[in-house]
């Protein structure tokens, strides 16, 4: 009896016309691929001494020298090799290559060295970029740098300039989401807080208690709303916030506003994106009803769907045109609908593009937002 193994083999043999897994070549560029994938992600987070230290050791098994150093514009951020009485140098020759603004040979004179026989003792220095901006330089040593040892230099310091390139894109998009979601709360303070202190204020006299509950809603929705910790929230919690803001809005609106509310309790604490549901929610206030003399009805509903739980937020106000819906949602168009390139926008970055908004509208039909998220997701939790 054949094992699982020579099974396995003798079927590649009889597919490929070959009993091996490949050719050498093909076996090399496997073992480059992954040796690059290994340092990738410590270069995701841009150029420090933490990511230089972390990559270093994968990036000198890619090139197979005998030492090299990673620096910044002017200083040493990480060495691996021999040779290391040669760090000292590595920020002379990081300011060499930086003004030149192009991959230099170093040959050993300019690299004084008293060890015989030093493996290191010529180098090959080459720019790392950010779109036209120099950050550092990797610097490779070796006692004899070959045509193609200074090419792989080159084309690794510019493979490595793309993910550090992706790094500060990262970062960018990071700055942005903060940006937008203190944007958020400040569209959440003006129009809303006026609005839900005169609602109260109408109270005080005429139902002192009323006034008093209203009250401690408002100040645990402000509390939570402007919250600093935490990316995610639960379910639940986002939900409870909703609940007392619709509270709020109905000491104002009165009969106007209708709410109806269909939870799954199995799907309460999955995780969600902080402050992803609220901002929905207002739009169907603010866009759906507010203009609308007889109001109407805002239904929210949190449904388990086997891995996933999927929330749809319905009114029955006066809709929207899809077009201006979906150049919002594209960034292609600004409006004065709260947050919703935002929320679709977070809900893509912590669970994948397949996980966006969907919505679906017409003038005068209404609005239903469908959010679909997995009951469990790495790395996502309050």
């Amino acid at each position: 009896m054949t094992s699982p193994q020579t099974s396995l083999s003798t079927l590649w043999s009889r597919v490929f016309g070959r009993p091996h897994f490949g050719t050498e070549a093909d076996r090399a560029t496997f073992r480059t691929l992954h040796t690059a994938s290994l340092a990738s992600p410590a270069l995701r987070e841009g150029l420090t001494t933490a990511s230089a230290e972390r990559s270093i050791k994968h990036l000198r098994a890619l090139l197979g020298s005998p030492a090299l150093a990673l620096t910044d514009q002017s200083r040493l951020l990480a060495w691996d090799g021999t040779g290391d009485h040669h760090a000292r140098q590595a920020p002379k020759l990081a300011i060499a290559v930086a003004d030149h603004g192009s991959t230099q040979v170093f040959p050993s004179r300019e690299l004084p060295c008293d060890e015989p026989g030093c493996p290191s003792s010529q180098a090959i220095g080459a720019p790392l970029f950010i779109e036209d901006r120099l950050i550092g330089t990797l610097l490779v040593f070796s006692a004899y740098p070959t045509a193609g040892l200074v090419r792989a230099a080159h084309e690794v310091a510019q493979w490595m300039s793309g993910q550090l390139s992706l790094a500060e894109l990262d970062a960018s998009r990071t700055r942005l989401m903060e940006a937008e979601m203190r944007a958020l709360r400040a569209q959440i303070s003006p129009h809303f807080i006026y609005n839900s202190l005169g609602a109260i204020a109408s109270f005080v006299r005429t139902d002192p208690d009323r006034a008093r509950e209203l009250l401690l809603e408002f100040a645990d929705f402000t509390r939570y709303s402007f919250r600093k910790q935490g990316e995610f929230t639960t379910l639940s919690e986002e939900l409870r916030s909703i609940e007392r803001y619709l509270m709020l809005e109905q000491a104002r609106f009165g009969d106007r506003l209708r709410v109806r509310l269909r939870l799954a309790p199995e799907v309460l604490p999955v995780s969600i994106p902080f402050l992803c549901l609220q901002p929905l929610v207002e739009n169907a206030v603010k866009h759906g009803l507010e203009g609308r003399p007889d109001g109407g009805q805002i239904t929210i509903i949190a449904q388990d769907y086997d891995r996933e739980c999927l929330i749809t937020i319905e009114d029955d106000g006066a809709g929207e045109d899809p077009e201006t819906v979906r150049r919002a949602l594209a960034g292609e168009l600004a409006t004065d609908s709260v947050g919703l390139g935002n929320v679709d926008e977070r809900l893509r970055r912590a669970f994948g593009h397949e996980y966006g908004l969907v919505v679906e509208t017409a003038p005068e039909a209404g609005t239903k937002v469908s959010v679909r998220v997995p009951k469990y997701a790495p790395g996502v939790h309050p």
